[in-house]
């Protein structure tokens, strides 16, 4: 989707100021949705790093507390497939949250060499705390938007996922999905 810039700055000046280019010979359109993605994510995150910040945790511990809440008993295995990090990364933000009493790890019942994650409950809490204030913002937003937007923001999500990287979830009923 690029295009060389070969003409002088002035012609360049004249062509973005067409509304259909970017200075960056991008559709204009195209960058102004990567911006809306910057400022989103800021401020989806803004209450939850807030929140964080007073257990003096960050983002990674997020992430963690939210996938397990959502899976519990899964493997530490499939945590870091979900989240795509290395082991090392995993190992210090899991003792943190394990030392603090947020999640709990059990040995597998089957398989001794399999670790289990669950959420105590002052990790449910804590996961409660990070999530309620996204949860109404998409209520806000969704109030504000056309019927079908949630279903169709959804779809574009799905799209924008790198394929390679896409993972299989459980969702509260238990039905099986392909993120």
């Amino acid at each position: 989707m690029s295009r060389e810039n070969t003409g002088t700055s002035e012609e360049i000046f004249k062509d973005t100021q067409s509304g259909d280019v970017s200075p960056l010979g991008l559709p204009r359109e195209l960058v102004e949705a990567v911006e809306l993605m910057f400022f989103a994510y800021r401020d989806f995150v803004s209450d939850p790093d807030t929140i964080l910040e007073n257990h003096g945790f960050g983002r990674a511990h997020h992430r963690v507390l939210h996938f397990v809440g959502r899976r519990p008993g899964m493997s530490v295995s499939e945590l870091l497939h979900i989240l795509s990090i290395t082991k090392q990364s995993l190992s210090r933000v899991l003792k943190d949250l394990i030392e603090e009493k947020y999640i709990i790890q059990e040995t597998d019942e089957h398989d001794r060499r399999i670790k289990r994650l669950l959420l105590s409950p002052k990790g449910h809490e804590l996961h409660r705390n990070l999530i309620d204030p996204q949860i109404r913002r998409f209520q806000e937003s969704l109030e504000k938007s056309e019927i079908g937007t949630l279903e169709k923001w959804q779809e574009f999500m799905r799209h924008l996922t790198n394929t390679e990287t896409k993972i299989d979830f459980m969702d509260d009923a238990g039905r099986k999905h392909q993120l």
